[in-house]
């Protein structure tokens, strides 16, 4: 069945800009997908997706409201986020012989591109075959990053065999040269929003090594490490149990088309999230500063690991080492990243990979 796409008015800023939600529908029927949009910060509202007894639950944490979103923004629910996702140390990075400060907003550091980032801003939204896709031309030294970034994120729908899948595809251009690292961190229960801790969660992840990092977030000296004998080892499924936010270096670095990296198990709903990206690293995030203060659609307080975010994307400060994979996007060049959920159910967990 084709995706329907619709859109409606979801509430205004305390400015009174408008704020539209965009749904994507894949149902009804079984394994019938859907998905809200907001034009506010690019954020995945909601993600609805059936259990394998056929019952639907939403999956995303987040809010009901924009005032909820703009006041509680540093936890970035469902946000589009960049320029660059993750930290930059010292928030500063060197390019062609010049240096660009940034506006630090973790500690010393730049995370997920400042304290006014893509998840703070309004875009520009416009229907397209299965969803919608929003742009904005982020301004010359906006948070100290150089260059016009025109910036164009399309988020569909599409109905697969058991389930449906959603694909977020990221482009950008510039006019001068800059670094660029776009993800979404969308943080999903596959239990549903509210149901308790998702630690319980088994996952598996096609990544042999992971960059180690201070008490910062900031990767160590000596590069990425591998998992073997550590508690990183997702190479074959297990409960996640453990906090984490860290980047894992995914098998077969930058592809052109994505390929399956990661899969998310709920062994009590029988959903289950199969991931799929062209990015080499992926940040496992359990939600640690998650204390129960905040409360979401669900009516139930968040506390730690109330959802995971799997955010692709490239390394925590790629632009100050010039052994990772590189961030830079030059006038003439075409930034381009796509990731894929795919959303199923099943009766019990399988082996490795």
């Amino acid at each position: 069945m084709e995706t329907q796409v619709s859109r409606e008015f979801f509430g205004t800023l305390d400015d009174g800009s408008r704020v539209d939600r965009w749904t994507l529908e894949t149902g009804p029927g079984p394994g019938a997908l859907r998905v809200r949009v907001l034009t506010y910060g690019g954020i995945v509202q909601s993600v609805e997706a059936p259990d394998r007894d056929g019952r639907p639950a939403q999956l995303a944490l987040g809010f009901g409201d924009p005032a909820s979103y703009a006041a509680h923004g540093g936890s970035h629910f469902g946000a589009l986020v960049g320029r660059y996702a993750n930290r930059i140390a010292g928030a500063s990075f060197t390019l062609d012989g010049r240096t660009y400060g940034l506006t630090p907003n973790d500690g010393a550091h730049s995370l997920h591109g400042g304290p006014r980032n893509f998840s703070r801003v309004l875009w520009d939204a416009r229907p397209v075959a299965g969803g919608v896709e929003l742009r904005r031309v982020s301004p010359d030294g906006e948070e100290g990053f150089p260059g016009n970034l025109d910036v164009r994120v399309a988020y569909t729908l599409s109905a697969r065999p058991g389930g449906g899948a959603l694909r977020i595809a990221y482009r950008a251009r510039t006019d001068a040269p800059t670094v660029v690292n776009l993800t979404n961190h969308t943080y999903l229960n596959l239990g549903g929003d509210g149901s308790g801790s998702a630690a319980g969660h088994e996952l598996r992840l096609a990544a042999a090594r992971y960059t180690p990092v201070d008490d910062s977030g900031i990767p160590l000296p000596g590069g990425p490490a591998e998992v073997a004998g550590t508690r990183f080892d997702f190479r074959t499924a297990r409960p996640v149990g453990d906090a984490y936010d860290h980047n894992f270096v995914l098998d077969g670095g930058v592809t052109e088309e994505p390929r399956v990296v990661a899969e998310l198990f709920d062994p009590r709903s029988g959903r289950v999230l199969e991931l799929a990206t062209t990015e080499p690293g992926l940040q496992l995030y359990t939600a640690g500063h998650l204390d129960g203060s905040l409360t979401g659609t669900s009516g139930v307080p968040y506390g730690p690991a109330a959802g995971l975010a799997l955010e692709t994307q490239h390394f925590p400060d790629s632009p100050n080492r010039p052994e990772f994979p590189g961030t830079v996007l030059r006038p003439g060049e075409s930034y381009r990243s796509t990731t894929v959920y795919g959303f199923a159910v099943r009766t019990r967990s399988a082996g490795g990979y």
